[in-house]
């Protein structure tokens, strides 16, 4: 089997090529296929790994740890009981932002499902963060998002009662809690502090996704304050690896 040069802008020199230069067997698979998503375009319906072992003259568990890589990477996913082009991955800024702009911004489709949203005494770990009374009531609302109908991440927003006394019967969870704050009760972002790292989805976590347990997650913490300063909300999104990167701008100081 030949080996394709898939060294593409902006990859690793010697993109997966150990130093002593002997190519797994997969890798060069998954470079095979990685030139036919190109043919094929994004929705293009792969051939059955059947088809792609008799191909490249492989066995099928060969074929299937190259494709397990490319979903992996957000490449293909699946589509019924078949694997298809996968569209290009959904940039969010770091910045306060929301995640409605920042999926608007490429053209898609923002939308959020609500799982849940309830009352309960604030705990002793929570209210240090949001700088409040333990104990203080807080609401608790979990949502799933969505790009185009696609379930994306598991955004969790903890927010005080006394800031958003009438969430339950105002909001529509459907819509964008930045803009609820700042145009129905006139509350001004400030600033926020995020952290980002990369985890496995909970069981529960996964089945609300739509994603198998072993896909890689980016969860991003982000504690938000108003332009007093003050803690104005705690949230915790899970977002899909294989869906999402994330960007940001930095300033040209001097090295």
């Amino acid at each position: 089997m030949d080996y394709p040069n898939d060294q593409a802008p902006g990859a690793p020199i010697r993109s997966g090529i150990p130093e002593h230069g002997r190519i797994p067997k997969y890798y060069a698979v998954k470079a095979h296929v990685a030139l036919l998503l190109a043919e094929l375009g994004e929705g293009g319906l792969l051939p059955t790994e059947r088809d792609l072992a008799l191909r490249y003259e492989v066995s099928r568990e060969t074929v299937r740890q190259a494709l397990r890589e490319l979903l992996l990477e957000g490449r293909v996913r699946r589509q019924g009981r078949g694997t298809v082009v996968a569209g290009p991955k959904l940039e969010q800024p770091l910045s306060l932002a929301s995640y409605t702009e920042g999926v608007r911004r490429q053209g898609r489709t923002p939308g959020r499902h609500l799982i849940g949203l309830e009352q309960f005494p604030c705990p002793e770990a929570l209210a240090v963060e949001i700088e409040v009374p333990r104990g203080e009531p807080v609401w608790h609302m979990e949502r799933v998002l969505l790009a185009d109908e696609e379930r994306v991440g598991l955004e969790s927003t903890y927010v005080t009662v006394a800031r958003a006394p009438r969430l339950d019967a105002e909001f529509d969870p459907d819509s964008s809690f930045y803009s609820y704050l700042g145009e129905r009760l006139g509350v001004s972002f400030g600033d926020a502090d995020e952290r980002i790292e990369t985890v496995l989805a909970t069981p529960r976590e996964a089945l609300l996704i739509g994603t198998p347990p072993a896909l890689p997650m980016l969860l991003l913490h982000r504690l938000s304050r108003d332009t007093g300063g003050c803690p104005l909300e705690r949230v915790r999104t899970l977002f899909r690896g294989d869906r999402f990167s994330f960007t940001t701008h930095l300033g040209g100081q001097g090295r």
